[in-house]
């Protein structure tokens, strides 16, 4: 019997891949993989190592849950190391939990290989801590999708006044219905909100504004997903982050001068 490892690849950048996850990777007889696990990851697989590709995008499926939870029984039940490789970490929104419960009805040992995930990894690398002593102590994890649209079932009149800093996955198609949840909910129109793109990627970009502006910000600079909604006063810190770095710039320049 071999065994199945659900594994976190981590939000982008390679290397911030666990040491753990990418034994798994090396060591692995069949790779399932995710749409945005980063191609250089794959290249740490064995020669003779089976890829199978996952990807899963709005509104289209290259292959259906179902199947890919076939196929981990399968080739586990021969015998094989079998790694699903999910970016970020399997049990945030990655349908991780599902996979597990299906390996174990079928009697096989699985193991769970946390990753960073893209809530915490892009706003730090785009300069916004998601807590702060000052600005926002608390945050929340938080759905922007979900099958049949607009997530309406989300409790976002208390997300809105509970939480200090959101973090919002896959809420791009949803942005607007999300802001405008918001604010009807109790967040003022001038909370800072910032949308990063691909983010922890070379491609990263990101976008700053408030709830009742960022729509139009979005529409203007053609952000797309995949991105990360962050709303809170801890976006503020990205602009006090700048100037700080602007000012030591400045400052070394005098000096060299």
């Amino acid at each position: 019997m071999g065994k199945a490892y659900i594994v976190g690849a981590g939000p982008g950048d390679p290397d911030l891949i666990t040491v753990k996850a990418l034994r798994c990777i090396q060591k692995a007889d069949v790779i399932l993989y995710d749409r945005l696990v980063n191609p250089e990851l794959l290249k740490e697989a064995k020669r003779d190592c089976h890829l199978i590709y996952c990807g899963k995008k709005p509104n289209y499926h290259t292959l259906q849950q179902e199947t890919i939870n076939h196929l981990l029984v399968k080739y586990t039940k021969q015998g094989k190391n079998v790694v699903r490789l999910k970016g970020g970490d399997p049990f945030v929104f990655g349908r991780g939990a599902e996979e597990v419960e299906a390996l174990v009805e079928h009697g096989l040992p699985v193991e769970v290989v946390p990753g960073i995930t893209a809530g915490v990894a892009a706003p730090a690398y785009a300069g916004i801590p998601i807590t702060h002593r000052e600005l926002g102590s608390s945050f929340a994890i938080v759905t922007g999708h979900k099958p049949k649209g607009k997530p309406t079932d989300i409790n976002w009149k208390s997300l809105a006044t509970a939480v200090d800093t959101l973090a919002i996955y896959m809420g791009m198609t949803n942005l607007p219905y999300i802001c405008e949840e918001l604010m009807k909910h109790g967040k003022k129109a001038d909370t800072p909100i910032a949308i990063i793109q691909q983010g922890t990627t070379s491609a990263q970009r990101t976008v700053t504004g408030t709830l009742s502006s960022i729509v139009g910000i979005v529409k203007k600079e053609e952000i797309q997903n995949p991105a990360m909604i962050v709303v809170g006063e801890v976006v503020t810190f990205r602009d006090k982050l700048r100037l700080l770095e602007e000012g030591e710039k400045a400052e070394r320049y005098a000096t060299m001068a």
